[in-house]
């Protein structure tokens, strides 16, 4: 697998669960601050499609992911 498929797997992951915590009539709500987390990924993936960086994908490679497009 390569670094930008782990980073988009992951970014997904945190967004489904940041929802699940931080949705009000969710089974598994914890709390709506669990939302600025979603904004802060979304963020994230927003500025690595402008920028092309990505600094989980500079530490997946470093760990030893394959790059890859």
């Amino acid at each position: 697998m390569t670094s930008w498929q782990i980073v988009r797997i992951v970014a997904g992951s945190f967004i489904l669960i940041s929802l699940a915590l931080g949705v009000p009539r969710s089974p598994l709500f914890v709390s709506s601050y669990w939302l600025w987390f979603t904004v802060f990924v979304g963020a994230n993936l927003l500025q690595s499609g402008f920028t092309k960086w990505c600094l989980m994908e500079v530490i997946l490679r470093k760990l030893g992911a394959r790059e890859g497009c």
